[in-house]
């Protein structure tokens, strides 16, 4: 997790870059922008990546007086989003709300018409996620030890919502640093993967905590933890991982802005100041913590720091554990 204070000083100095530094290069270029702007979102309408663009498009557009349109373009785990984006022109008129996928695709599949870094310029890290493990109510394992110390003597399972997702990989992760064996059962989505764990079909999940939040409630099924270092504001009583004993351990899904590569800095500066001061605001803050989001904001640096870090981190994991994409 990027720390909040260093951060609110980097994204006011970029800030201010971008209100002074950029002056003489918007004098010299047209007004931007001065035309709708293209959000394009990897995945269908009604999804979390759908609502968070959503959220911050509709004030984006009142701050640039020009609409922010959302475009659903979903498909083969984001790539076909992601390679659309990086053939658009550099014009600042087409934006990008990318998500974990675009740290681990160039690992699942063997070939992308893309490159995830030098096909497009960071503008800022938007919100993170926990994953929630959970088992069936009627699994013995009342905390992460004591799932850990059943699965050592006697063959589970895993539902993952889908190959190569933030949650498969915050399982697969917790497995090897467990020690234990996990057999993957791979779902279309959370949906089915659910409805297989309530009746215990399947012995443990993890996932997006929001979708869980309800069921939690209604005791249909058991949290244990939550795998990011902080607890999460929709769950403050459900301890983390590392408070459970398995120190260090810290995984996020995440979603972020990018545009095509060259796309003129001054024009970059500017999403990136107006996306922060957005982000920053209460009642958009309010709304996205209410979908169990970490807010966060960040440089343009920093998301490409952080992009680096999470291939960096995921790629061993995901050759060890052999895991590719299956249509």
């Amino acid at each position: 997790m990027i720390d909040r204070r260093q951060l609110m000083r980097l994204s006011t100095a970029s800030a201010l870059a971008g209100s002074f530094g950029g002056r003489s290069a918007f004098a010299q270029t047209p007004a931007w922008p001065s035309r709708f702007v293209r959000l394009v979102v990897p995945f269908p309408a009604g999804g979390g990546a759908d609502a968070i663009a959503r959220i911050v498009a509709a004030r984006l557009s009142e701050i640039w007086g020009q609409q922010v349109t959302i475009e659903n373009r979903g498909g083969a785990s984001g790539n076909l989003a992601a390679e659309a984006v990086a053939y658009s022109p550099p014009d600042g008129y087409t934006m990008f709300i990318a998500g974990d996928f675009h740290a681990v695709n160039l690992f699942l599949f063997p070939k992308l018409n893309y490159d995830p870094i030098a096909d497009f310029t960071p503008v800022s890290l938007v919100v993170q996620y926990p994953c929630a493990m959970v088992v069936p109510n009627s699994s013995p394992a009342r905390s992460v030890e004591e799932f850990i110390a059943h699965a050592k003597t006697k063959k589970l399972s895993f539902a993952s919502p889908g190959y190569g997702t933030a949650p498969h990989l915050a399982g697969e992760l917790f497995k090897r640093q467990a020690g234990i064996e996990l057999t993957v059962i791979p779902y279309r989505g959370a949906a089915p993967a659910i409805q297989d764990l309530i009746p215990g079909r399947v012995d443990v999940f993890f996932n997006n905590i929001a979708p869980l939040i309800s069921l939690m409630q209604q005791n249909q099924l058991r949290v244990l933890a939550v795998t990011t270092a902080k607890r999460s504001p929709a769950a403050p009583d459900v301890p983390t991982l590392a408070e459970a004993g398995m120190a260090g351990f810290d995984v996020a899904g995440w979603y972020a802005f990018f545009v095509p590569a060259k796309t003129p800095q001054e024009i970059v500066r500017r999403m990136h100041a107006d996306t922060v001061a957005v982000l920053a605001e209460p009642a958009i803050k309010k709304r996205l913590e209410d979908l169990g989001l970490f807010v966060i904001g960040s440089t343009p640096d920093q998301l490409g720091h952080y992009l680096k870090a999470e291939m960096d981190k995921w790629g061993p994991v995901i050759k060890e554990a052999g895991i590719t994409v299956r249509e």
